[in-house]
């Protein structure tokens, strides 16, 4: 029996070992997963505090609960580790490692490159190793295919290689990993057939289709989608607000068409580890081939510009109560890139601050979900509690993200002055001054 067979084989009695490399928001939904289904699984990660908790059957991520961590360490079916030579146990490696931009904007691809030069170390033939990291096409075959020539192995013969983009949605409480489909595209057509058997054990519909590089194409075109239609949004903010209009009302009354649109909504910017990252990979890839991405430029250049638009309605709106901003107390009510979770990757929250901070205003934060920015952002800034005394001696209170548990009523009602970048306050009633975006 041939190695695909073997491992298919292995895959379908439960019989495979499953590693994880990289235990962050993809990393351990996925494990969790895997093992849920029967599949004996580690998970690979240098932060040892993770590693740690893990086995300690404790969830470091929302949308996992502990129990269901505890339960499957308990069962000896989820461990972890920060030793690589783990993956020498192991049938099936998924890497799920961070690809940042760099600070020129070029893709950091260092930690797909790390995830490698373990696996090569401990290589052995008859293995499936998927890339779930979101990078740009061509990742896959280019860096990861040329690393594993290892004593002459074979692609779709030897070992199998696939790219599956990760679909995380933090907070998402309707589409978790289990039931949001799965794009799988493998070098060859064994790959992709090994390495669909595998994730059937672990989301419900996989979606195959003909190469990696399709598979990370399909991963870029649906967050440049969102970035691209949340530019204009943006943009659309931007006029109405130089045309007298509440773009609110102009959302919401087109959204009334049943047919041809689709409803966004302007924000201070993007944020999250997708959405504001991954189209630029893309115009990376296509200036190497003299091509320029023109509408993904844009959007990206129109999003970046809205936290200096937020601290330019600050200072407008301090301006009319006769205040300037250099001095003035600034509150940011929510840090987080998106609402009712606890990451602050990429938030635009940050950059806010820190352009307040840059203008000389006293800026705190208040964040039921984010207890302080340690090393998120210069010095010592940790949550302030969100109580009458606080919104009295504030200047100007900052909507950026609009958590759940905030009482946009009792806000509307004890605070002066506020800039409401998400329409929160909206009907909330009260004697704050309120400007929107």
């Amino acid at each position: 029996m041939n190695a695909q067979r073997i491992l298919i084989q292995r895959i379908e009695d439960r019989e495979a070992k499953v590693a994880i490399i990289g235990m962050g928001y993809v990393g351990l939904p996925l494990a969790v997963e895997f093992a849920s289904a029967g599949l004996e699984t580690v998970g690979i990660d240098l932060n040892e505090e993770k590693v740690t908790q893990v086995n300690a059957g404790e969830s470091y991520i929302a949308d996992v609960p502990s129990i269901a961590v505890r339960d499957l360490v308990e069962t000896g079916k989820l461990r972890a580790t920060t030793e690589a030579s783990a993956l020498a146990e192991v049938d099936c490696i998924c890497i799920s490692v961070p690809t940042p931009l760099s600070k020129t904007k070029d893709p950091d691809i260092s930690y797909i490159v790390a995830a490698c030069d373990m696996i090569v170390q401990y290589f052995r033939p008859g293995v499936l190793i998927v890339l779930e990291s979101t990078t740009y096409p061509g990742t896959t075959e280019e860096v990861i295919l040329s690393r594993l020539d290892v004593g002459g192995a074979l692609v779709g013969k030897d070992f199998f290689l696939a790219f599956s983009p990760e679909r995380v949605d933090p907070g998402n409480e309707q589409w978790k990993t289990r039931n949001t489909p799965k794009v799988i595209g493998g070098v060859t057509s064994r790959c992709t057939e090994v390495a669909t058997a595998l994730y059937r054990h672990a989301v419900d519909t996989p979606i195959p289709v003909s190469s990696p590089a399709a598979a990370e194409m399909v991963k870029i075109l649906e967050n440049t989608f969102r970035s691209v239609n949340i530019g204009l949004v943006n943009e659309i903010a931007l006029i109405c607000d130089r045309l007298d209009l509440n773009v609110w009302e102009i959302i919401d009354a087109a959204a009334t068409k049943p047919f041809g649109f689709m409803k966004f909504t302007p924000g201070p910017g993007l944020g999250g580890h997708c959405i504001p990252i991954d189209p630029l990979y893309l115009s990376w890839k296509m200036r190497g081939l003299n091509y320029e991405t023109r509408f993904v430029d844009l959007a990206d250049k129109v999003n970046a510009e809205m936290p200096r638009h937020v601290v330019m309605k600050v200072m407008d709106g301090l301006n009319d109560d006769g205040k300037a901003l250099m001095g003035a107390r600034v509150l940011v009510l929510g840090v987080a890139y998106k609402s009712d979770i606890d990451d602050v990757r990429e938030s635009p929250a940050l950059l806010i601050i820190e352009q307040l901070r840059k203008k000389g205003a006293d800026v705190v934060y208040n964040d039921p979900h984010i207890p302080d920015l340690s090393g998120e952002i210069e010095g010592d800034l940790r949550s302030v509690a969100l109580n009458e005394e606080e919104l009295a001696r504030t200047d100007c209170a900052v909507v950026v993200t609009a958590h759940s548990a905030y009482d946009w009523g009792w806000i509307g009602e004890h605070a002066g002055l506020v800039v409401d970048t998400r329409n929160a306050l909206a009907g909330a009633g009260g004697k704050a001054r309120v400007i929107g975006l």
